[in-house]
C-alpha cells in the first residue's frame, strides 16, 4: 500500500505545475499553517496550485483515493476550514495575479490574492471594489461568503460587484459562471461559500475611489459608553452612504494620539471612513466628536491602501481566535445595555466587541437576488475573541458564547457566514433563509456527493 501511494503521489507531482507538499517536507508546517492558530490540522497532501488545471487534478486525486478535501485561499477564515486532517489541502495561495482593465473598470483576480494584492493593483488607477478591512484576508473566501467593508454602504457587498467567476467543479470541469452562463451557479456562489466548486478567478466591477480618502479614529472613555451608543444609534439613521462608522469596545492600544495613561484601559473607539469629497466628509464627521468627552481623535486624509491595513495588527496572523456573531435590524436599548455590561468585563487584553454598520447599498438589493439572504440587516454584532496562549482558550471561548447567548433575544435571523466558527453547522439553514432550498438543489446538481463539505455546509438532498 505504501509503494502504491508513493507511486500515486509521484504521478500527482508530475501532473501538476505547482508543488506537492508532504508531511516529511521541510516546509510542511509553514505551508499548512493558517491565520487562526487555534486550528491545528495536518493534511496528508498539500497541492500548491498555480493554475486551474492543478485544481482539477488535485480534486481527481482526492476522489480516486477517497481523501477529504479542504480549500485554502487566504487561509483567513475563523473556522479554519482551509485545512483538513489526513486529506488533500488544495492551496491556492500561489495564484495571486491581479489584472486591471482601467478603461472597462474591471478587475480579474486569482483566488489566492489577498485584499492587499487587489487593492494595490486597483489603486494604481484610482479604482477599488468593496471588500474587507484587513489587507491579509483572502479575496476568495471573503467574496464567497458575501464580503463587506468600508466601501459597502456606498457600492454594495463584494458579491454585488462580482461579474463572473471561473470555477472548477467536483467532476473536474472548468466552467464560467455569470448572469448569462451557468447562472444558477453564479447565484449560489454569491454568498453560498465554497459549497459548489473551487473558484479560481473572479471578475469584479471597479469604482473610482481615492487614492486618498478621509478616515481615522475617535476614542472615548468607557464610562461614556451608553451615551455614545445612544447617540450613535440616532446619528447613523440619517448618515449618507459615503460615511461608515463602526463602534469597537476594547482595551486601548498604544495609539499615538492617546495619552499614555489611557493605554490598556477599556475605551470606546469609533473607526470612521468617508469616500467622496473631503470637505463634505469633514462636515459629516464633525458631530461624532461631540458624542462625549473624547480622549483624542486622529481623523485625516489617508491613502486608501494604507487605511485598508489599519486593523491588520488587531487581527494578525498566528493569534488564537474565536468569534460569535449576530445580525441586528435595530439597536434596542436592551442590546446596548448588554454590550456595555460585557465590554466592561473583557476577559483578555486583546478581546474586542464590534458593532459594524452595514446598512446602505447592500440593503437595497432584493433578498433573492443572490444566495446571501439577510439584506435587511443594519448591523453585525461580533465578539472578536483573541488571545495568544492555548491555556486561555476556555476563558475566551466561554466569554464569547456567553455574550452571544445574552444578546440572542435582540438579534434578527441568521448570521454572517464568514464570521461563523467551526461548530455552527446547525445555523446554516437560518443563514440562507428562504434561499436555502434553492441552494440545496444547486448543491445537488454541482456537488451531489458533497466532496466540498469543509465549509458552512449546505448538504445535498437525495
Amino acid at each position: 500500500m505504501t509503494t502504491l501511494l508513493n507511486e500515486l503521489i509521484e504521478k500527482l507531482k508530475t501532473n501538476v505545475k505547482g508543488h506537492v507538499v508532504l508531511p516529511d517536507d521541510p516546509n510542511y508546517d509553514e505551508v499548512r499553517q493558517i491565520w487562526n492558530a487555534r486550528i491545528d490540522r495536518r493534511p496528508a497532501v498539500i497541492v500548491q496550485c498555480t493554475q486551474a488545471d492543478d485544481v482539477a487534478r488535485a480534486i481527481a486525486f482526492a476522489q480516486e483515493n477517497k481523501l477529504e478535501i479542504s480549500i485554502r485561499g487566504g487561509g483567513h477564515n475563523v473556522a479554519g476550514t482551509a485545512v483538513c486532517d489526513n486529506g488533500v489541502m488544495i492551496d491556492l495561495s500561489m495564484m495571486k495575479n491581479v489584472r486591471i482593465d482601467a478603461e472597462k473598470r474591471r478587475a480579474y483576480v486569482e483566488a489566492g490574492a489577498t485584499l492587499g494584492d487587489f487593492d494595490s493593483a486597483a489603486q494604481v488607477h484610482g479604482l477599488a471594489t468593496p471588500s474587507g478591512n484587513v489587507s491579509e484576508t483572502g479575496i476568495a473566501g471573503l467574496t464567497l461568503g458575501g464580503g463587506f467593508g468600508w466601501l459597502s454602504r456606498k457600492y454594495g457587498m463584494t458579491i454585488d460587484n462580482l461579474v463572473s467567476a471561473g470555477v472548477v467543479t467536483a467532476d473536474g470541469n472548468k466552467i464560467q459562471a455569470s448572469e448569462t452562463e451557468n447562472a444558477d451557479l453564479f447565484w449560489a456562489i454569491r454568498g453560498g461559500g465554497g459549497n459548489f466548486g473551487v473558484v479560481t478567478e473572479f471578475e469584479f466591477k471597479l469604482h473610482p475611489v481615492g487614492p486618498e480618502i478621509l478616515a481615522g479614529l475617535i476614542a472615548f472613555p468607557f464610562s461614556q459608553a451608553k451615551q455614545i451608543l445612544t447617540q450613535y444609534r440616532k446619528f447613523v439613521e440619517s448618515a449618507p452612504d459615503e460615511l461608515t462608522v463602526w463602534v469597537l469596545f476594547c482595551k486601548a492600544p498604544p495609539l499615538p494620539f492617546l495619552p499614555e495613561n489611557v493605554h490598556g484601559k477599556e475605551v470606546v473607539l469609533l473607526p470612521v471612513f468617508y469616500v467622496g469629497d473631503i470637505a463634505e466628509g469633514e462636515k459629516q464627521i464633525e458631530p461624532l466628536g461631540r458624542f462625549g468627552d473624547a480622549y483624542g481623535e486622529q481623523i485625516g486624509v489617508h491613502p486608501y491602501v494604507e487605511w485598508q491595513q489599519a486593523f491588520n495588527a488587531m487581527l494578525s496572523h498566528g493569534a488564537r481566535y474565536y468569534w460569535k456573531s449576530h445580525n441586528l435590524t435595530e439597536l434596542r436599548d436592551e442590546v446596548l445595555d448588554t454590550i456595555v455590561n460585557f465590554a466592561d468585563k473583557l476577559p483578555l487584553p486583546q478581546c474586542v466587541i464590534s458593532l459594524i454598520l452595514v446598512d446602505g447599498a447592500p440593503s437595497r438589493v432584493p433578498a433573492n437576488a443572490t444566495a446571501y439572504y439577510h439584506r435587511d440587516v443594519k448591523f453585525l454584532l461580533n465578539t472578536d475573541g483573541r488571545w495568544e496562549d492555548v491555556a486561555q482558550d476556555e476563558i475566551g471561548i466561554q466569554w464569547s458564547r456567553a455574550f452571544f447567548q445574552a444578546t440572542a433575544p435582540y438579534a434578527s435571523a441568521g448570521s454572517y457566514v464568514n464570521f461563523m466558527t467551526e461548530e455552527e453547522g446547525d445555523r446554516v439553514a437560518a443563514v440562507y433563509g428562504a434561499n436555502y432550498d434553492r441552494l440545496v438543489q444547486i448543491k445537488k446538481r454541482y456537488d451531489p456527493d458533497n466532496i466540498f463539505h469543509l465549509n458552512q455546509n449546505i448538504k445535498p438532498q437525495s
